[in-house]
Order: C-alpha cells, then structure tokens, then sequence
C-alpha cells in the first residue's frame, strides 16, 4: 500500500525513484559487499574461490527482497538481514566470508555513495535541458519589453530574455556548485567497526582502495564508524539551495500570472483542463504553485541534515531513521522540481499587448532616473535635479497625467530641456543599457 506520493510514483521521474528503492538498495549493499570480498581476495586475506562464490551470488535473484525482510522480522537489523541471506545463499567456502571485517555503517554508507552518484547524474541532466529551454526562451524573448519592478512597483524596463539570462546564470552556479559537492560527497569507506581498519587487518587501506575502485568511488578520508555527515548535510543545503531559486522562478510567473498583470501564463489544455471545482472560468498557475509547495518541504529537510551532523562519539543511530527520507525525498523532490519549471518554460503563454498595457499604466514615471541624469548633463546638480523631477513624477500621479505633459509644463524643464529631448528620454525601447551584451554574455557562457 502506497502512503507517500512519491511511492505511488504522483511525483519524481522513474529514474530517480528508482535510485532510491528498496531493490535497487539492496543491489548496492550487495555490489559493496562483493566488491570489499573481490578486494580481500587480490590481496590475499580471503581464497578467490570464496570471492568469486560471494560475488557470483550478490543479486537480487539470490538475496531477494522477500528473504531479507523475512530475516529481518527475526534479527530485527535490516543490513545484517542482507548478510545472513547473502550467507545462505552461498554452500562453499564464500560462507565463511561474507561480511569480512566489515561493520554496517561500511556497506550502507559506501552503497548511498553510489546512489547519490547515480541521483547526481539524473540532476544534472535534468539541469542541462533546463539550461536549453532557458536558452531558447532567451534567444525569442531578447527584445521583448516589459516592466521591471521593485517592491512590487514599476522601477524600470527590462526585456523578458534578460529576465530569463539572469536566471540562466543561477542555474549554471547551482551546478557547479552540486559538481564541487558530487566530487567531494560521493566517497566510500572500509575501514571497520571505529574507522581504524583493524577488523580488516594489515591490508585494511589496500582492501579500502581497491574494493572502492572497483565501485567507482573514491575513499573519505578520515572517518568514525560513519562517513562524517557533515558531507551529507552539505548534498541536502546544496539541493535546497538550489529548489529555492526555482521557487523564486515560480513565484514570479505566479505574479506575472495574476489577472492584473496576465503577462506570462503557464500553459493550459482548455479543451480539457480544468482550472477549478468552483469557478469554470479559473487558469490557476498549479504546476508554479507545486515548485513552491515542494520548496517549504524541501527546505526543512535541511535541518535534519544539520543535526545529523552532531552523532555521538564515533556514531550513535540518531542520524540513520531521518536519512531514510532525507536522501530519496531530496533528490525525488528536486528532480521534480527541475522538470515542472522546464515544463512551465516550455509552455509559456506570453502576451506582448499586456506587457505593452503594463508599461504605460506608470505613464512614463518609471523612466525619471533618466530625466535626472538628462539634466545632470546639463549642469544641474544631481541632488536639485531629482528633487524638481521628483516634484513632477508625484504631480503626474496623483492628477494622472502623462509624465511627459507634467515635464513640458514645467518652466525649470523647459528651460533647461528640449520637448525632444524630453521625449526620447521617455522612449522605453531606448533606455535598456547593456541588456544585448549581458544577453549575449549568459549565451556564450
């Protein structure tokens, strides 16, 4: 019976749940403990006929699922589960070694490293054709004008590509980021009960590096019975640091969404999709509302992560019930994430006539830092400039009356600015910098 979402497959791609599932798990402690038995064997601790036997019969068709649960309800001890079956499974003298030295903590921590390798090779394809989509929407948006807002008001004029560039070039930090953190994350240990190796003997590091090589991964370093979960919280932070900047993505096309703006919409089936039980009439922004919902979840999880990092001694067990959800809900979540705001970008509804309505609901106010700077050239003062243009944006709001109008009535501005000028200063189209080369930098990048 299915009780979480993500188990019932509602959120996540296939492949990152799959990451994560109990047989694929059960897989990887299997692959380590073949790999450590393999590594004993080459140097001579263990026969190679015991390693072989091991290794031939860590799979899943072998040591099933069913038979670790059934072990487990007796021994109560989900690895050790995995260790009798393995055992059980094996007639010659691969019995007498399964497990060799090891300790829990060895197979279950080297195994996640391999999970979270695999997670991290999902994510960054996920990332990669994020990066496609914003590209292209930068390149058929790069010139289309819409307001830029501070605080929630008209503060300027940006182009829709340069609102995307910039959020181009956040995605592209959160994966070098998540790269720097994959290199320093996905590692493994072999080291034993107290993370000195004398469970393994003599041979305890060359075992450690060649039963990890095998495995693809790299070893910790300096451990406890755990690898230190200072590098766990560090996935977890990085993950949500990089759901909250999708947040951010989906809050602003909810508000460029609202009925008041209608500016950029999320796409809608209307044959067929319904927005709301009640009102017929409803186009809510639900996959953005998702992105958003999923981020306060993902957040959280970075506390957990945190206070796993304080364990008791060399280890205690507080660490290990959370990390069940901590890991898999990460990566699902985020996974899923990634996919709705490619989706929503995608789709995108643009309305260039709202855009074109919004920016002159302002009648040109949003443009006074230009007239400031107009008359600065001129030879007026900074500070007197925009306090007389101030004087003359407020007197434009409040009888609404173009800004341009309230500029040629005024004698200061007249003597001081030709109606030409004050016109082309009011130009929109001509007052957006370096917007091209910016464009053209998160492009090229």
């Amino acid at each position: 019976m299915s009780i979480l979402p993500i188990d019932s497959g509602r959120y996540g791609s296939y492949e990152m749940r799959h990451v994560f599932d109990e047989e694929n798990r059960l897989q990887k402690w299997l692959d380590v403990e073949a790999a450590v038995a393999k590594a004993q064997a080459s140097v001579g601790d263990i026969p190679v006929m015991a390693a072989e036997e091991i290794a031939r019969n860590a799979n899943l068709k072998t040591v099933t699922v069913a038979r670790t649960r059934q072990i487990e309800e007796t021994i109560r001890h989900d690895l050790m589960s995995m260790v009798v079956a393995l055992t059980e499974s094996c007639s010659g003298e691969g019995r007498k070694y399964v497990h060799y030295g090891l300790t829990s903590s060895d197979v279950e921590d080297t195994a996640l490293a391999l999970q979270l390798k695999a997670a991290f090779t999902i994510l960054f394809e996920d990332l990669n054709q994020l990066q496609v989509t914003l590209s292209r929407r930068i390149r058929k948006h790069r010139r289309l004008l819409v307001v830029a807002r501070t605080h929630g008001q008209h503060a300027g004029v940006v182009t829709l590509g340069l609102k995307f560039a910039v959020w181009l070039a956040e995605v592209r930090r959160h994966e070098q980021r998540l790269r720097q953190v994959r290199e320093r994350t996905v590692v493994g240990k072999i080291l034993g009960i107290v993370g000195t190796g004398a469970g393994l003997g003599k041979n305890a590091l060359r075992v450690q590096q060649r039963a990890l090589s095998r495995l693809g991964l790299k070893p910790a370093g300096l451990v406890t019975q755990v690898i230190q979960r200072d590098l766990h919280a560090e996935v977890v932070f990085c993950l949500a640091l990089l759901g909250s900047s999708l947040d951010k993505f989906a809050t602003e096309f909810r508000n460029l969404q609202r009925t008041e703006i209608a500016e950029a919409m999320e796409a809608f089936e209307r044959t067929r999709q319904v927005g709301s039980s009640a009102l017929p009439s409803k186009r809510n922004p639900i996959l953005c509302e998702r992105v958003s919902s999923f981020a306060k979840l993902l957040r959280g999880l970075v506390v957990p992560a945190m206070e796993n990092v304080s364990l008791w001694h060399e280890r205690d067990l507080s660490n290990s019930a959370n990390e069940r959800f901590l890991f898999p809900m990460s990566f699902i979540i985020l996974d899923e994430m990634v996919r709705l705001i490619r989706d929503v970008l995608d789709g995108l509804e643009v309305d260039p006539q709202n855009m074109a309505r919004n920016l002159g609901l302002s009648q040109g106010r949003f443009l006074s830092e230009r007239v400031v700077n107009l008359l600065v050239t001129k030879g007026v003062p900074r500070q007197e400039a925009y306090a007389r243009v101030r004087k003359i944006a407020t007197l434009s709001s409040d009888r609404r009356i173009p800004f341009h109008d309230a500029l040629l009535k005024d004698s200061f501005m007249s003597s001081q600015l030709k109606p030409v000028e004050i016109e082309k200063s009011l130009d929109y189209a001509t007052y957006l910098g370096s917007t091209n080369r910016l464009i053209d930098m998160a492009l090229a990048s």
